[in-house]
């Protein structure tokens, strides 16, 4: 897989976005915000709902996990199918939420983190990202991610009130999130091989 500076341009359209809409007015932030009851009629929620945050504890811990993502990214170099996955990962994070009946919106970017380390973790695992001792980190990014889930426990309880952030925590954005991470990340872990750059180049005589 050849390295792409996508992943990283990802990561500063994400912390771009989310310091502007901090600035923004309520009924900008409200339509820009996934609602359960209308994200049909504003699909464009499905992506601007990751870059509004409720108080500012939240986006400042949102900052600092894009940071690491972003440094991570700087070391491993991500492919561009890396990329893609976590890209696809985006929109398709609210999209589950109305699995969660009681779920009435979702902001910020904590589902979008999740699905990012998983995807990072699988190409580590799969050797898709060549550094030293790749499965060995992707396992330990996996075994953390895991734990992380664990302690949360987001099956049972999908929303719960962090006084830390000062705002309620859609746990439920955890799940999914690691979930499509986790999927489309073998997913791009193994569609490589059917990519033309991913071939080996041939020669014959006419």
């Amino acid at each position: 897989m050849k390295a792409s500076r996508g992943w990283l341009l990802l990561c500063a359209v994400h912390g771009v976005a989310s310091m502007l809409l901090w600035w923004a007015r309520e009924p900008a932030l409200a339509a820009l915000t996934w609602q359960a009851e209308s994200w049909n009629r504003q699909p464009w929620t499905l992506w601007t709902s990751a870059w509004v945050h409720a108080s500012t504890p939240e986006l400042i811990t949102h900052q600092i996990g894009l940071g690491m993502l972003t440094l991570l990214a700087w070391v491993l170099r991500p492919p561009r199918e890396a990329t893609a996955a976590w890209l696809l990962c985006w929109p398709l994070v609210p999209l589950c939420l109305p699995l969660w009946p009681h779920i009435d919106h979702a902001s910020g970017l904590s589902g979008v983190l999740h699905a990012g380390a998983l995807v990072l973790a699988v190409m580590l695992l799969t050797r898709r990202i060549a550094v030293p001792k790749a499965r060995r980190w992707g396992g330990l990014l996996l075994v953390a991610m895991l734990i992380k889930l664990a302690l949360e426990r987001p099956w049972l309880y999908p929303v719960v009130w962090d006084p830390g952030n000062e705002t309620s925590v859609v746990q439920a954005a955890h799940l999914v999130g690691a979930a499509w991470g986790l999927l489309l990340g073998m997913v791009a872990s193994v569609s490589w091989r059917w990519l033309p750059s991913a071939r080996p180049a041939t020669s014959g005589t006419g």
